[in-house]
């Protein structure tokens, strides 16, 4: 299974992705690479963990756009779910979310990891 086909099994577009790249290859790999280091998937998970929706919805605003600006749909998905919960205020809706949020992300980033 070559990168693209690990990308596409984890929840990434990545013909949508390439097309936002205009077909370069090399600079998508770049940016998803940088987005391991993007700290709003733990900011999210800390801001919960402390009952703070504000910042909580800060993150997840911001991982649903990363994760849309990227195509990995999958995450994009969970972080459009938990972003409205929190967008609302309902703090606990948003921690019944968040195990779908760490799947998803967790298939991204094991897949980015993948040689």
């Amino acid at each position: 299974m070559d990168k693209k086909d690990i990308l596409k099994a984890a929840g990434v577009d990545y013909d949508g992705a390439l097309s936002r790249f205009m077909g370069n290859e090399a600079l998508l790999m770049r940016f998803l690479n940088k987005f391991l280091d993007d700290p709003n998937f733990l900011n999210l998970d800390t801001a919960l963990e402390q009952g703070d929706a504000e910042k909580a919805f800060q993150a997840a605003h911001t991982l649903k756009g990363v994760a849309g600006n990227l195509s990995l749909s999958g995450l994009y998905e969970q972080a459009a779910r938990i972003s409205e919960a929190l967008r609302s205020g309902d703090l606990e809706s948003a921690k019944t979310i968040m195990p779908d949020v760490k799947a998803a992300y967790k298939k991204i980033t094991e897949a980015l990891a993948q040689d």
